[in-house]
């Protein structure tokens, strides 16, 4: 893709965006960045590009600015539908996302991940198995995308010996053309981001793109205990693997008795056993035989696979146990910002859950909860934007207590909590009515757990 000289426009002013900003200036390019938030609200990030010299317009979008272009590159947080880029394509100005525009500069061999829920978690460790296999073979490997580090900032370390193992939404599939993965996998699907994508059936096409440009030397990798994955076999052009906990698989890795197993062609390779898994739930067993899946086609061994498996912890924001204080243990799953998450984050704790829901709302249905609060919660403790239909939704499914803020509801949940109680924090919505990001989130619960005193209250612990 030559850059030099050619008039480009970045929308959105996130992480991404100003990665892609800075890199299109060093490759030539005459960069103005949009952005529709006020100066005061990304104070953090302007000063970066304008000592860089790049042109900001910020609170608004100007028609004049869209059209004045070779080349738009879109960040993920902007819906691709927005009137101006739908006006930008009808007068034939590309319009690609970031991680597209990376793909072009790319080196090396791709491996991508998306899913509704587990992807930070596959993605770290199959980067983790691949790394302690690269160390032997003199290959680098890279970990980016949606997990924190933008796809672009990687591009130029990249070799074409490397291994590039990203984690990838919905939101950048809607703007990829050429980017292929050389190994891509679905982890699961289930309702999310229908408030930008408006319908179930939008959102599983969106995610099913990450096979659309794969060949017949390319894998693809799917979850067999997952109906919606199921159906998507018909849209796999390379060689399909499946991962199941519940079902032994031809080719793939299944759970046999107690052991993981990698299977190609009828031959089966003992990998791994379950007790070599230090992640806590089910949904972590999945996650590891999706890990386990990509790793060996992608040519790594056994003994590495379970060397590193056996090493790996959570990740931050992922079911992490922040304290345990007078008994009662604290976890943050600030990442759990759908309903699916929370439902796999509950069945993760057999019982005496005090929970913290809310947050700003993805268009969810929170009834799906209800047997499980049911069953396993004592009580629910309601925050941000999304509390009155979360309040709707669960009304009658265990006790509700409006807390409003994080700092009221981890109180309140510490006061009311018995030794042996867990206080989990898994609230089904994403962070941005209170926090800038799940990350903040987390970080700001953990704080406030870090900052009880560890003294009975009231004499109930």
């Amino acid at each position: 893709m030559e850059l030099k000289n050619k008039r480009v426009l970045v929308v959105g002013l996130g992480r991404s965006g100003v990665a892609s900003a800075i890199f299109l200036q060093e490759h030539g390019a005459k960069v103005i960045v949009s952005d529709s938030k006020s100066e005061v609200q990304l104070q953090s990030e302007v000063p970066a590009l304008l000592d860089r010299g790049i042109s900001i317009e910020t609170g608004h979008h100007g028609e004049r600015t869209f059209r004045d272009q070779d080349l738009i590159v879109v960040s993920p947080g902007v819906p691709s539908d927005q009137p101006q880029l739908q006006h930008a394509r009808s007068l034939g100005i590309p319009v690609i996302g970031e991680v597209e525009l990376a793909f072009r500069f790319l080196q090396g061999k791709v491996l991508a991940i998306t899913g509704s829920n587990g992807k930070t978690t596959t993605t770290t460790l199959v980067g983790e198995i691949l790394a302690k296999s690269g160390s032997k073979s003199g290959k680098k490997t890279l970990v980016g995308g949606n997990i924190g580090t933008p796809v672009i900032s990687l591009a130029g370390q990249s070799t074409p010996d490397s291994q590039t193992v990203l984690e990838i939404s919905s939101f950048q599939l809607e703007s990829i053309e050429q980017f292929r993965p050389w190994v891509a996998a679905i982890l699961n699907i289930t309702p999310d981001h229908l408030d930008r994508h408006h319908t179930f059936q939008a959102y599983v096409d969106a995610k099913a793109r990450i096979f659309e440009n794969q060949r017949a030397d390319d894998f693809a990798i799917l979850n067999a205990d997952d109906p919606t994955c199921v159906v998507l076999k018909d849209k796999i052009k390379g060689s399909l693997l499946w991962f199941s906990r519940k079902q032994p698989v031809e080719n793939g890795a299944f759970l046999k008795g107690d052991q993981i197993v990698f299977s190609q062609h009828g031959q089966e390779q003992p990998v791994l056993s379950r007790d070599d898994i230090q992640l806590k739930g089910e949904h972590n067993l999945e996650n590891v035989l999706a890990a386990v899946a990509m790793s060996m086609v992608a040519g790594c061994t056994p003994q590495q696979v379970r060397e590193a498996v056996k090493e790996f912890r959570a990740v931050e924001h992922r079911l992490e146990l922040v304290a345990t204080i007078n008994g009662i243990t604290f976890y943050n799953d600030s990442k759990a910002t759908n309903v699916d998450a929370t439902v796999k984050a509950l069945e993760s704790f057999p019982g005496n859950i005090h929970i913290i829901l809310g947050g700003k709302d993805k268009g969810s249905d929170y009834t799906v909860l209800n047997p499980l609060l049911r069953e396993r919660v004592k009580r629910v403790y309601l925050i941000g934007a999304a509390s009155d239909k979360i309040a709707s939704h669960v009304k009658n499914a265990t006790e509700l207590v409006r807390s409003g803020t994080l700092e009221r509801a981890v109180r309140q949940a510490f006061d009311a909590a018995k030794s042996g109680d867990v206080v989990l924090l898994a609230p089904a919505c994403a962070s941005f009515d209170q926090f800038n990001s799940y990350e903040h989130r987390g970080r700001v619960f953990k704080e406030l757990v870090r900052s009880l005193s560890p003294v009975a209250t009231g004499g109930r612990h």
